[in-house]
This record gives C-alpha cells, structure tokens and sequence, in this order.
C-alpha cells in the first residue's frame, strides 16, 4: 500500500465518521457506526458548552436535535455549530426562548456570515431572535425583551 492511497482511505474514514460519507470498504460498518455516534456525542458536549442555554431550552431533546443537525455536517468548531443550528432552528420555528436569547445576545456583540469566522461588533446593535430583542452598546449588552415562553 502506498502513501498516497493510505491517505485517501485515512480520508475516506474520516469523511465517514464525521461528515457523512459513505462507508470504505474493508472496513466493519458496526463499529465505524459506534465511533460515528460517540463523535456526534462528543461534537453535541462540546458546543453545549459554547451554548448552554440552547442546550438547556432544548433539555431532553438536545443529544437527538443536535445530532439530527450534525449528522452530515463536517464541524466549523463549537461556537460556529451551534450559531448555525440556533439560526436553523430560528428559520424553522423551533428555537426555545432561551436559545433565543442566546441568539440575540450573541448576534448584538459578534458579527458572523455563517461562512467567516465571528468577529466583535464595534458599533452598537439592536437584534432580535425568537421574540428576544438584546441591545449591545458601548459593550454592554442588555435584554430589553426576553423571548416568548
């Protein structure tokens, strides 16, 4: 085996465990599945982390949601992950009020095109999420209205 081809199966693997990818061959589909499933796990701990009260709003259905979101996504890192599930979940009605919030508050100090990473807000900004509306001015971010319960 060359180098060449064991970097393209390396490749293969991982497109399979983390982005979606179909199975290489030679390799035992039970436990690529078991490895895939504990990534996923792992993936959905860390970005709770970055956004705990997304993770909170969502409760029970955080581990299902986010690994139904990830499943054939390659990650851009924990913060953009969950910023980008947040705006999905927003298009589709599905954001809890806490998540909003989160939102809100994240979108009034951080610009983020979903494709660069974020970047500080210099200006003040008024946004809103779900209900939620955050003002960030002179760095400080207050939540005039809290999300819909």
């Amino acid at each position: 085996m060359t180098g060449g081809s064991l970097a393209a199966r390396q490749a293969e693997l991982v497109a399979a465990l983390v982005a979606g990818g179909p199975l290489p061959p030679g390799f035992a589909p039970a436990p690529v599945e078991a490895a895939r499933r504990a990534l996923l796990r792992k993936r959905a701990g860390d970005v709770a982390r970055h956004w705990p009260l997304l993770a909170a709003g969502l409760g029970a259905d955080w581990p299902a949601t986010f690994a139904g979101w990830a499943a054939g996504r390659p990650t851009n890192g924990s913060l953009r992950d969950g910023w980008d599930l947040a705006r999905e979940l927003r298009g589709r009605g599905a954001l809890p009020p806490l998540g909003a919030e989160e939102l809100a508050s994240r979108e009034a100090t951080t610009r983020y095109d979903g494709r660069t990473p974020p970047r500080a807000r210099r200006l003040p900004a008024l946004t809103r999420a779900g209900g939620a509306v955050v003002l960030q001015l002179a760095g400080r971010v207050r939540l005039l209205r809290p999300a819909r319960r």
